[in-house]
C-alpha cells in the first residue's frame, strides 16, 4: 500500500530483486536484473520468487525513498520491541533519529514516519510472498509435492509479514494472491487467515531443509504456538510447542552465545531467523543487517558508530542474583550494577551488554570512550549481535565495521521452552513449568566471558572475568503466581534485546504497570525520560496507523483504512 500503484508490484519488479536482500546458502547470489513472468515460469522461477520473499525477513529492499530508512524497516524490532521498553533506550544523543525517541517516549503520532515505514516493508514482505504463491500456482511444469513446498514457504512468509502487522496494529487487512485493489477495508479479523496460511505450511513443510535458512514444518508449528500464546489460547499453543519439542529436532545450544556467533547461528537451537550475510556481491553490504548498523558503540570503540540501542539500567540490574544464583524478582533494581558492584550476576549480561572495564568480546575493553553521550541514554552498549573480530568484517560500503553477519533469530529454541513452560504455568502444571524453565537456566551456567574476550566452559570460581553465578530451581513449584514471575522474568534475561520484551509485556496484560514503573525508577538517571507520556491503556495497546496509508486507501474521498480508537 505504499501508494495505490506501488503495492501492485509485478513479478518484473519482484526479481529484479529477488536473490539481493539475503545470503546464506540458497541467499547468497547477486542480483541480475529484472525478468518478465514468461521468463519465471518454471520451477527455478518460481523458487527465485519465493526467494525474494524471504529476502524481506531483514526489513531492508534498497528502498531508499520509499521508506525514510531502515532502521523502524528491521526484521529484528529493536525499536518496537526493545527500545519501547524498559530493556534499552534509543542512544545516541538528544535529538539524534528523533522518530525514534518520540517512540520511546510514548509520544505517538500517526504522522511519525516510522510507523508508515515499518508498515511500507511489511506490505512488501506480503506483495511479494503474494506473487510468489500466484507463479507457483500458474506453473504446470513443477512436480506437486515441490509445487505444495514452494506454496507452504511463500504462505509461511505471508502468514508472517501479516502477523507482524498484527502485533503492530490488529486492524489491519489481509490480502491474498487474488487481490487486486490494494486499498482495502480493516474490518475483518486477519487472525483466521493467519492462522491458515501457517497451517498450511505446517501440513506441507518438511522436517528438515537442505538449504540453510528455509521455514520448516517444525518452525511453522513453533509460529503457531507463539500466535495461540498472543491470542491466550493455551490449549492450541500446547500442541503446537509440545510437537515442537516432541519433535527431536532441536536443542538448546552448549552455551548461550553460540546462536550469537557465526560459527553457531544455525546449529541445533535456531528454528527460523533473518539469515544474514556481508561480502556477499551486494554494493554497500546491505545483508547485514542493515536496518541494525546504528546498533554499535561509539567514537572510541573499535566500530566507530553510532551509540544506539542502549541497554538501561534497569535490564542491566535486572541480572543481579541472590546468594543461591537465583534472581530478585522483587529488589533486582534497588542496587545499581556499576563499576563498583562486586555482587553476583547472572552471566548472561556480558553476553549481552556491552559494560565498562570488561571485554568486548575480543574487541578489547569498553570504555567510557566508546558511548556517545553518556548523561544521556548511560554507559552501557548493546553486544548480543556484535560479531567477533575477525568473523568476516564487511568490506567498503556504508559503513564496514557497522555491519554484522550474525543471524537475528525469529523463533529459537529457548522462546518455545519458555513460551511452553508459559503455557504449563496457565494450565497448572508447576513441576513442568519448572523442569522447563530449569533447562535454560541450566543452560546459562554453561558458559560466560573470559578475561580476553572468549568464550570459557562454564562459571568456575577464578575462571571468568566477573562475579557470575546462575542456579536452577531446585525446590518445588507450588504457587501459580510464582511460578508465573520467574518463567515471565526468565523470558527476559533469556531473550533480552531480541525485540521481544514490549509485545511480551503488552500480551501479558502488565504493559502500563511495568513500562510505567520503570520510568518513575529510571528518570533521576534518564533526565529525558521526565518527557515520557506514559503508557495508558487501552489506547497504547495497539499503536496508530500511518496517517500516509489512511489517506492512499481512500476511494472517492472515503478512507478504507480506519484509526486505531484513540488516534
Amino acid at each position: 500500500m505504499r501508494n495505490k500503484l506501488l503495492l501492485k508490484l509485478s513479478l518484473l519488479l519482484f526479481c529484479g530483486m529477488a536473490i539481493i536482500a539475503c545470503s546464506e546458502d540458497f541467499l547468497d547470489a547477486p542480483a541480475q536484473g529484472a525478468l518478465d513472468a514468461g521468463t519465471l515460469a518454471n520451477e527455478a522461477g518460481a523458487d527465485a520468487a519465493v526467494i525474494s520473499a524471504y529476502s524481506m525477513l531483514d526489513g531492508w529492499a534498497d528502498s531508499w525513498g520509499v521508506v525514510s530508512s531502515p532502521w523502524p524497516a528491521s526484521g529484528s524490532n529493536w525499536i518496537f520491541g526493545s527500545v519501547m521498553s524498559d530493556d534499552a533506550h534509543k542512544g545516541s544523543e538528544a535529538g539524534d533519529q528523533g522518530q525514534t525517541e518520540e517512540l520511546e517516549l510514548f509520544q505517538w503520532a500517526p504522522g511519525n514516519q516510522y510507523w508508515n515505514d515499518k508498515f511500507v516493508i511489511l506490505y512488501e514482505g506480503i506483495a511479494r510472498s503474494n506473487a510468489a504463491i500466484a507463479l507457483v500456482k500458474s506453473v504446470e511444469d513443477i512436480e506437486a509435492g515441490k509445487a505444495a513446498q514452494l506454496e507452504a514457504e511463500a504462505r509461511f512468509l505471508r502468514g508472517h509479514y501479516h502477523f507482524e502487522a498484527w502485533k503492530f496494529w490488529k486492524n489491519i487487512p489481509f490480502y491474498t494472491e487474488e487481490d487486486t485493489d490494494f486499498r482495502k477495508p480493516n474490518d475483518t479479523d486477519p487472525m483466521p487467515q493467519i492462522l491458515a496460511d501457517f497451517e498450511f505450511a505446517s501440513s506441507n513443510l518438511p522436517a528438515t531443509q537442505s538449504q540453510i535458512g528455509r521455514a520448516t514444518k517444525g518452525a511453522a508449528d513453533a509460529y503457531l504456538g507463539r500466535i495461540y500464546m498472543f491470542l491466550n489460547d493455551y490449549s492450541n499453543a500446547k500442541t503446537r510447542l509440545d510437537a515442537v519439542v516432541n519433535s527431536g529436532l532441536y536443542d538448546l545450544s552448549p552455551c548461550f552465545k553460540d546462536m550469537f556467533s557465526t560459527t553457531g547461528e544455525n546449529g541445533s537451537e535456531m528454528i527460523f531467523s533473518i539469515q544474514a550475510s556481508v561480502n556477499d556481491g551486494s554494493s554497500e553490504g546491505q545483508n547485514g543487517n542493515f536496518g541494525d548498523r546504528l546498533n554499535f558503540p561509539h567514537a572510541g570503540s573499535p566500530f566507530g558508530c553510532c551509540g544506539f540501542h542502549q541497554p538501561t539500567q534497569n535490564f542491566v540490574n535486572a541480572h543481579r542474583v541472590d546468594e543461591n544464583g537465583l534472581p530478585l524478582f522483587d529488589s533486582f533494581n534497588d542496587t545499581d550494577v556499576d563499576e563498583n558492584y562486586t555482587g553476583p550476576l547472572d552471566p548472561r549480561l556480558d553476553h549481552t551488554v556491552g559494560r565498562d572495564n570488561i571485554p568486548y568480546l575480543n574487541h578489547g575493553t569498553h570504555g567510557p570512550s566508546w558511548i556517545r553521550a553518556r548523561s544521556f541514554s548511560g554507559p552501557y552498549s548493546p553486544k548480543k549481535f556484535a560479531y567477533f573480530s575477525g568473523e568476516n568484517q564487511q568490506s567498503g560500503g556504508w559503513s564496514s565495521t557497522q555491519l554484522s553477519p550474525v543471524n537475528v533469530p525469529i523463533i529459537r529454541y529457548a522462546d518455545v521452552i519458555l513460551m511452553l513452560a508459559e503455557v504449563e504455568v496457565e494450565i497448572g502444571s508447576l513441576e513442568r513449568a519448572r523442569e522447563l524453565t530449569n533447562m535454560v537456566r541450566g543452560r546459562a551456567a554453561n558458559c560466560s566471558q573470559g578475561a580476553d574476550g572468549t568464550i570459557i566452559s562454564g562459571i568456575t570460581e577464578g575462571a571468568a572475568y566477573a562475579n557470575y553465578s546462575v542456579s536452577t530451581y531446585d525446590d518445588p513449584w507450588t504457587d501459580q503466581s510464582v511460578a508465573r514471575t520467574a518463567v515471565r522474568y526468565e523470558r527476559r534475561l533469556e531473550l533480552g534485546l531480541e525485540g521481544h520484551r514490549f509485545f511480551d509485556l503488552r500480551r501479558w496484560g502488565i504493559a502500563e504497570q511495568v513500562i510505567n514503573a520503570y520510568v518513575a525508577a529510571e528518570k533521576p538517571k534518564r533526565a529525558y525520560l521526565n518527557n515520557h507520556a506514559g503508557y495508558q491503556s487501552p489506547i497504547n495497546d495497539v499503536f496508530p496507523l500511518p496517517t500516509q496509508q489512511i489517506e492512499l486507501s481512500k476511494i472517492d474521498g472515503q478512507a478504507q483504512l480506519q484509526q486505531n480508537p484513540g488516534y
